[in-house]
This record gives structure tokens, sequence and C-alpha cells, in this order.
């Protein structure tokens, strides 16, 4: 294992005996919300130059940022690659993010919407590889049927733009008031505290444990996502595998699974009205709500790690 760089700042000879000394003694340590295989090891750098990490036969860089440094890796770093997982103005400015794509690196995206605009931006085909990514599903997965369910809707809840959720808790507020009795349960991010502004009627988890997630998703009839731009979407999804019907925004990403008045009902982002509709239908509508929900259920289980997998395997050898 290589030593992080240091200066002669004695601060920075301490983060690097800091950094090198949780390396030896931790090397699993730093990744609480993902399980990992047993031979997984996390190395923690300064920054990710070619002389921080260690020789390799093949090299990701996971998002814009560290495109950077391995398109300037020397070659026992091993063979590029970068993973495309979203696009959009909070992630970065649109030429920077497509100068990115167009480095010499192959690329993988997570959605067919991000493959086409990987291509747009003037990455020859050969470069470039759609592989969706997989869902856990011995965590979500069907505990009962879809029917005879509690009168409840789940949302996740973050601050975050991209999450559009102010729409969708104005889509909720409004099916509340044809509603009243409709039991509104909003999750994530934030660990302890009730983030400020929600409605009382919303019945606010936070983060929730694996096991607690799934228990609630298979007691919700209807999974609501307001996301203005996903790359991927992967809370739905997971919906789906747990037999809710889901309402969402047309995010980009969800294309990949999610078929409007197939096994989904779907809206434009950002139209709160538009999102409200969709949901009233389906709580209006039993029969409708269960024919979305089982056939979200049987259609999601294509997206399998094991179909991920050797997909990204095929790539590999073939680049």
């Amino acid at each position: 294992m290589r030593n992080v760089d240091s200066s002669r700042s004695p601060l920075r000879k301490f983060q690097a005996a800091a950094i090198n000394a949780r390396n030896a003694l931790t090397p699993r340590s730093g990744l609480q919300w993902q399980p990992l295989e047993k031979g997984v090891r996390i190395l923690h750098v300064s920054e990710p130059t070619a002389s921080n990490v260690p020789d390799a036969d093949v090299v990701f860089a996971t998002a814009w940022q560290t495109a950077e440094y391995v398109v300037a890796y020397p070659k026992q770093k091993g063979r590029k690659f970068y993973i495309i997982q979203d696009f959009y103005n909070w992630i970065a400015p649109k030429d920077v993010l497509e100068e990115t794509w167009n480095w010499p690196l192959r690329k993988i995206t997570i959605s067919n919407w991000l493959y086409d605009k990987v291509r747009a931006s003037g990455c020859p085909a050969a470069e470039v590889r759609n592989i969706p990514i997989g869902i856990n599903f011995d965590q979500f997965q069907l505990l009962g049927n879809v029917s005879n369910r509690p009168k409840r809707v789940s949302m996740l809840y973050s601050a975050s733009k991209s999450k559009g959720s102010d729409d969708g808790l104005k889509a909720l507020r409004k099916c509340r008031e044809r509603y009243p009795d409709l039991d509104v349960v909003l999750f994530g991010p934030s660990w302890r505290f009730r983030p400020s502004g929600l409605p009382e009627w919303a019945d606010y988890r936070g983060v929730l444990p694996q096991r607690q997630l799934t228990q609630l998703l298979n007691e919700s009839r209807i999974f609501v996502c307001s996301s203005i731009a996903e790359g991927f979407a992967l809370p739905p999804a997971e919906a789906m595998a747990c037999g809710c019907a889901v309402v969402s925004t047309d995010c980009g990403g969800n294309r990949e699974y999610a078929c409007h008045d197939v096994n989904a009902l779907l809206s434009q982002a950002g139209d709160a009205e538009a999102l409200a509709g969709n949901i009233d239908r389906l709580l209006s509508d039993e029969a409708l709500r269960v024919e979305i929900a089982g056939r979200g259920h049987r259609m999601i289980q294509d997206f399998t790690w094991e179909r991920s997998t050797n997909h990204l395997e095929e790539f590999l050898n073939a680049s």
C-alpha cells in the first residue's frame, strides 16, 4: 500500500500520517450505507493523484471531478473507464460535463437517457456502453401482495433541488384535501431532525434501516417520486420491487424501467398539479393501482445485478 503525499508542513504531515494509519488499521471503514464484500478494501487518500493510487488492471472515474485525475494516470494504473451517473446543472455546467465525456476514457452510462446525452456530445459509440444498475432483490422484495394495503403514500424527502420535494408536497397536499384520511410517510436523508416546513400531517421518519424501509414500501399503496432529473432513479425501482404503484415525474433515467400507463404513471417534472392528478387517479381506482403495481413488480425483476455484472465484464474484456 502506498503512502499519501505529504509536504514539509507539519499539518500536512500529520494529516498524511492519520490517513495512512486509518488505511492500515481500518481498511474497510468509511462506507456505512452500503454493505461490502469481504474482499473489498477502502483506501483513503488526501488526493487521488497517481502516486496515491495502487497499480491495477482497471481504474474507474466515478464522477467528473475524478475523471480529470484518471485521464492523466500512467498506463500501469490500468485501463481507464468513466462511470457517468447523472447530468444536470447542479452537478456541473453542461460544457464542463461534456468536455469530460470526450476525454480518452471508456464511458459507462447507467441509463439510455444518459447514453443519448453522451453520444450527442460527440462521444463515439465505440467508447460508451449503457449498463443499467441493478436492484438488490435480497432486500427489496414483495413480502405479501400488492392489494389490501393501508391507504398510505410514501415519498423520499430531500432539500436537494434535484429531488423536487416541494412539488411532491404540493401534490400530496392537494390529495389530502380530497382524502383527509390519507397517510403520508416521508423518509431520508436527515437522521435525527424533522426538516422545518413539513406539514403536520406528514409522518417524517428520516433515514430508515434497510429492513424498515422494505417494510414501509410493502405497507404503502403508492410511492411518489418528484425528482427533476435522475441518472437512473433507484428509489422508485426499489418501490416497484416491493409492490408499490409508482407515480413519478418523467425525470430522465427512470425511463429505463418506467413506462407511463403500463407499469407507472408519469408526468412532466415540475408539474405538481399533474403529479397530484396521477396520485388521485390511483387512489380513486383500486383496480388500476393493483394492475400498475403488479406490472411494475414483474417488469423490474429484469434489473438484476447479475445482468449488470455480465454486461460490465463483457465491456471490460472488449476494451
